[in-house]
């Protein structure tokens, strides 16, 4: 079956945010998700992960998720068998970018939670399409599910996250890099330079998703993720 596979959801996410993979997927891969609800710093989630996590395992991350992917790259290179980033960034947050989050945590705490939901999800980040308005209500219950606490916490690890350039440079397993084409959030440039960055990596840009290509674009996402998942050790 070879080494089991471990998702990592992005922010204010869980397992839905794979449900299309882990259905189609499980058959072949032992598959779990890690969840990213604990911890007010990138390098704290990391830590509190791979003490659960198996020795050996391929890793997958999309947005928040793909940032914590990296951490764990930087942190434990040896454990990680593959590692697929998808609709990430992997440069520190920007002084100007770090203090916009500062309102929506103002209204999280003051109650406005559903506020925040729409602003953090918004429909132009998805591609324009017939299952828009279905991904859309998906990502924004997950959010409500995970609350304000969860939210709070994950934008202060966002809000201090450091430049994993340097990580992606010394990657020496199989990697992919995926997006959405119409990702306006984390665009198919940023993933070009990640592309360029890691020795080897493979660039798949998925055609009519937005920033969550998962939900947006199942079939092909899955089927990138296979083929990553079957790629040899030995990097060609």
């Amino acid at each position: 079956m070879g080494e089991p596979l471990v998702f990592i959801p992005g922010m204010l996410s869980d397992a839905r945010l794979y449900g299309p993979q882990i259905a189609e997927l499980s058959s072949e891969f032992a598959v779990m998700v890690a969840p990213i609800t604990r911890g007010e710093r990138i390098e704290e989630i990391a830590s509190g992960l791979l003490d659960q996590l198996p020795l050996k395992f391929a890793l997958a991350g999309l947005s928040m998720g793909g940032i914590v992917a990296m951490e764990l790259l930087r942190r434990a290179p040896d454990r990680i068998t593959r590692i697929a980033l998808m609709d990430t960034n992997p440069l520190a947050e920007t002084p100007q970018s770090a203090t916009g989050y500062e309102p929506m945590i103002i209204s999280a705490r003051a109650g406005r939670f559903e506020e925040v939901i729409t602003q953090v999800m918004r429909p132009e980040y998805l591609a324009d399409g017939q299952h828009r308005e279905e991904v859309l209500a998906l990502a924004h219950q997950m959010a409500r599910d995970l609350g304000p606490e969860v939210f709070v916490r994950q934008v202060r690890a966002l809000q201090r996250r450091r430049d994993q350039q340097p990580v992606l440079r010394r990657c020496k397993v199989p990697a992919l890099v995926l997006c959405g084409e119409y990702d306006t959030l984390t665009p198919v440039k940023r993933h070009s330079f990640m592309a360029e960055l890691i020795p080897y990596a493979k660039l798949h840009v998925v055609d009519r998703a937005g920033h969550l290509p998962t939900l947006e674009r199942p079939d092909e996402t899955t089927d990138a993720l296979r083929a990553w998942m079957k790629q040899p050790f030995v990097l060609q």
